[in-house]
């Protein structure tokens, strides 16, 4: 039950670091199509770490998943995209860490535990 919720809220602050990023750039981001990509990237890489990959492998494999969705949900030029994606990592960064120290969980891969 607790791999559920850890699972759940990392999908939920991952949609959320891309929704935020959106609001903040003038075209936006639907808040279903942000769960849609923190649901896809953290699965990716969930699954990835189940399957026993190397870390590398686990850090890497989410990235295109998310910069992909990202660009055919936000319809923009390529430099727009690049800075949604670039202001998603900062606001990914600035929530997941805290949030990772006080539910002692790595949370795009809830599976990991902090030491």
């Amino acid at each position: 039950m607790k791999y559920f919720f850890d699972f759940t809220l990392a999908i939920a602050l991952t949609g959320c670091s891309y929704y935020i990023a959106g609001f903040l750039l003038s075209h936006g981001l639907p808040f279903w199509q942000a769960l849609i990509i923190g649901f896809s990237v953290v699965t990716l890489g969930a699954l990835t770490e189940a399957v026993g990959s190397p870390m590398w492998l686990i850090v890497l494999v989410p990235f295109p998943a998310g910069m992909l969705l990202l660009y055919v949900f936000l319809g923009a030029a390529v430099p727009q995209w690049l800075l949604a994606y670039g202001l998603t990592l900062a606001v990914y960064t600035a929530i997941h860490i805290p949030m990772s120290y006080f539910f002692r969980f790595h949370s795009l891969i809830p599976a990991w535990k902090l030491s």
